[in-house]
């Protein structure tokens, strides 16, 4: 999924991220597996009509990252 050229994917696949609903009562772990189960592909959707690409460097994987963006003290 990450491997995705954002210049000649289909558009109809993604999803818009608008549509996506995080669910704040739900513990992390499962509002991970839920936003992933909606987006379908955490590294690339459309948001306003742009095709979205997320790109990680470093130590932290994806499910890192996500699991720290789901954390509702921040």
């Amino acid at each position: 999924m990450k491997e995705i050229d954002i210049h000649t994917v289909d558009r109809g696949t993604l999803v818009d991220i608008r549509d996506v609903v995080i669910k704040k009562e739900f513990p992390k772990e499962k509002r991970v597996i839920d936003y992933i189960r909606q987006v379908r592909n955490p590294y690339c959707y459309i948001d306003r009509g742009v095709v979205v690409k997320l790109s990680f460097k470093g130590a932290g994987s994806l499910e890192d990252c996500l699991v720290s963006c789901m954390d509702t003290k921040n």
